[in-house]
């Protein structure tokens, strides 16, 4: 009770503070919830904004909820970045809350056209909202923050839609590569098995069937059943890689490739790659483009 009572003050006092902070250099503060969103944010604003992701390396945003911190850094923002979609689902009242304090705040994947979305097979009002994975529609969640800092600074919109332009062709270059690298694997082999469905939409973009443990939240619990129901596909269909994720504990994982090996099945771990967090902040993996790289760099050369 005593939680929730100084959360509740704080949002008070969020919505009704009129003190800005400044950044260390005096420039815009731009405030987003995942890496990734915080990297197309530096990608497209360059150096006319400061940005500040609240999720760094291994952070579940399914999970995560606001600190007094994060708090004090959205207050601080001049502009907020969220994916939406429920993604980050324990922060969206603080947003909405945000929104109604007259802050300028944008759910950049509800932009995207709902024909492009995948479903959610728990809650048909609800959508998968791991968009990035898709290097084509995420392009579209990319415009909506370049329409929005555009909107807020019309005086740079025109170096934003420069960068933009410059950015999509290193985004159009990186799904060359996938398709790519992703043709060295057999047909048949091309099944990715991991500890949770966030990658479904790399799945669809790349023609890869994907198989998840867990949901499509990691709030969503996995049972005996669903560990022997992954071990019997793997069994029966002769894969011989599952892969960890950087952002989701391996215990699941471990348990199938344990249960597989009671079949007489062996599965090994094909590597570590990245879900809903990006890797170290200044590592080729701490950046999107980075990150995608290794993701399909991982997956092939485990399975091809």
């Amino acid at each position: 009770m005593k939680k929730l009572v100084v959360f509740m003050v704080a949002i008070m006092l969020l919505a009704g503070c009129t003190v800005k902070q400044k950044s260390e250099n005096d420039k815009p503060v731009v405030v987003t919830t995942i890496g990734q969103i915080a990297d197309a944010v530096s990608a497209i604003a360059g150096d006319y904004v400061e940005v500040k992701a609240l999720m760094g390396p291994g952070v579940d945003p399914h999970l995560y909820k606001a600190t007094q911190g994060d708090l004090s850094k959205l207050e601080s923002a001049d502009v907020i970045f969220y994916s939406g979609l429920h993604l980050e689902g324990k922060m969206l009242d603080v947003f909405e809350k945000m929104k109604e304090s007259g802050k300028s705040v944008a759910a950049i994947s509800e932009s995207i056209d709902e024909s492009e979305l995948l479903g959610n097979e728990m809650d048909a009002n609800l959508y998968d909202p791991h968009v990035w994975f898709d290097i084509n529609i995420w392009k579209t969640a990319v415009h909506q923050i370049t329409e929005t800092l555009s909107d807020k600074y019309p005086e740079n919109k025109k170096e934003f839609n420069k960068n933009e332009a410059i950015y999509f062709k290193e985004l159009d270059d990186l799904s060359a590569y996938a398709q790519q690298r992703i043709g060295e694997i057999p047909a048949s082999g091309r099944v990715l098995v991991t500890a949770h469905d966030a990658f479904n939409y790399f799945g669809r973009s790349l023609n890869i069937e994907v198989r998840g443990l867990q949901g499509l939240s990691t709030e969503s619990e996995y049972g005996l059943k669903d560990v022997q129901e992954v071990v019997d596909f793997l069994v029966g269909n002769n894969i011989k890689a599952v892969f960890i994720e950087s952002s989701v504990s391996d215990k699941a994982m471990k348990a199938v490739i344990d249960g597989a090996k009671e079949k007489d099945q062996d599965v090994k771990i094909g590597g570590e790659i990245f879900s809903d967090a990006m890797g170290k902040e200044g590592t080729k993996e701490g950046t999107y483009i980075g990150m995608y790289k290794h993701n399909v760099d991982t997956i092939v050369n485990a399975l091809k």
